[in-house]
């Protein structure tokens, strides 16, 4: 039996993201994806099946759905008002959406991409390897209001989990490692980006990030004869204007402007989500701590699932109450419970 999920109503640039394509490079094509992965993998560890599938990316705003079949759902990345009919959802957690109700998810409380995962993920054609828009690279599109998403099949039945989350949507420290053209750029600039604390620019989007800051423009020796090099998510160009740009999943592969470090990828979710204005610093590690750190990140996604907690909720106002686990265990109605065996 087929599951689908209607979009009633929806925000600008609302698309379908997965982790994207790998080995496109060479063809001009970036990776793409989530802007936050960790929030994949969280919708993921909230339904228990494979962070691998598709999720719904919204983008400083939600809108409404409706199935036509009952599906368990998962909420997740920047914190957005999101209602069951009339009910209110909890955030970062697991739900079910019953056959024709109505989710309306509302605009950001804080951070710029919320996510919306559903039970078996978004069945739509893969395209070299991925379900990802790409919108710069011509793949794919924004989604429209009126249109219909095939839904996978669904092994998972769990409802109402919710983990903690750290909070990654109000900018902060982002650590960096030296880049291509660290070099070039001299110890007085590199302690003044470093002391510097920057705006996030309200122009940024999936294809890069610009940081506003006060004083003096950044510069490297010899900028302007710098030849078109390979660079890649991540990358900190600084602009002509000198300005820094921090190059998000929809980048260019090459570039021209000098790069004064690179962002370690598991800060680049703390960076998608900054919303506009959001105080961002910038602090150098050296490779080796900096593979250590991505060795952490990368084992605490890999156990998120050991984090789930119930979603303690009113029992009354529960519409999928069966859906939960409310006895574990078997008792037996004859024996005195107050004897234990010997």
């Amino acid at each position: 039996m087929s599951r689908n999920l209607t979009i009633l109503s929806c925000g600008p640039a609302m698309t379908i993201q997965d982790k994207g394509r790998r080995g496109y490079l060479a063809q001009g094509l970036t990776r793409g994806g989530a802007a936050d992965m960790t929030a994949l993998h969280e919708g993921a560890a909230l339904l228990g099946q494979s962070p691998d599938l598709a999720a719904i990316e919204m983008v400083g705003m939600g809108g409404q759905f409706r199935a036509d079949a009952d599906i368990r759902i998962a909420l997740t990345g920047a914190p957005m008002s999101a209602k069951l009919d009339d009910e209110p959802l909890v955030w970062n957690a697991s739900h079910l959406l019953p056959a024709g109700s109505v989710l309306s998810i509302g605009g950001a409380h804080s951070g710029t991409y919320g996510y919306l995962h559903l039970g078996g993920g978004i069945d739509t054609p893969v395209m070299m390897g991925a379900r990802s828009a790409h919108l710069s690279g011509g793949i794919g599109a924004a989604l429209q209001a009126n249109e219909t998403l095939p839904i996978g099949n669904d092994k998972g039945t769990t409802t109402g989990m919710t983990l903690p989350v750290k909070n990654r949507f109000e900018g902060g420290l982002i650590r960096i490692t030296s880049s291509m053209q660290t070099e070039q750029f001299d110890r007085q600039t590199i302690t003044r980006f470093t002391s510097t604390e920057f705006k996030r620019d309200p122009r940024g989007n999936r294809m890069g990030v610009r940081m506003d800051h006060q004083g003096d423009p950044f510069h490297a020796a010899d900028q302007l004869t710098i030849l078109s090099d390979v660079i890649a998510t991540g990358d900190i160009q600084v602009a002509g204007d000198g300005a820094p740009f921090v190059l998000m999943c929809e980048c260019q592969t090459t570039g021209g402007y000098p790069r004064i470090g690179t962002v370690l990828p598991s800060d680049m979710a703390r960076v998608a989500q900054a919303p506009a204005g959001a105080a961002i610093s910038f602090q150098f590690v050296e490779l080796e701590e900096a593979r250590a750190i991505e060795q952490r990140a990368q084992t605490a996604l890999a156990t998120l699932a050991g984090s789930l907690t119930p979603l303690l909720r009113d029992p009354a106002t529960i519409r999928d109450l069966l859906s939960y686990q409310l006895i574990s265990g078997v008792v037996s109605g004859t024996s005195d419970p107050t004897q234990f065996e010997e």
